[in-house]
């Protein structure tokens, strides 16, 4: 096998800009992100589905999802 090869992991501290922090291995020591799991729409539950002109409805209706 090739030496070198792979780069060298190390713990990295991951920054959220809500505030949230959590480790992880990555070639970088730290990383700022914009969304994590803790403030992204869809984990919290506050995500919506917008309807424009019933689409949503034509959907169900037409494929019998009531």
């Amino acid at each position: 096998m090739k030496k070198d090869l792979h780069p060298k992991l190390v713990t990295c501290t991951v920054t959220c800009a809500c505030g949230n922090t959590f480790e992880t291995k990555s070639k970088k020591d730290t990383m700022n992100i914009d969304i994590c799991n803790e403030c992204h729409p869809f984990f919290t539950g506050s995500e919506r589905n917008v309807d424009t002109a019933g689409r949503i409805d034509k959907f169900k209706k037409r494929y019998n999802m009531n």
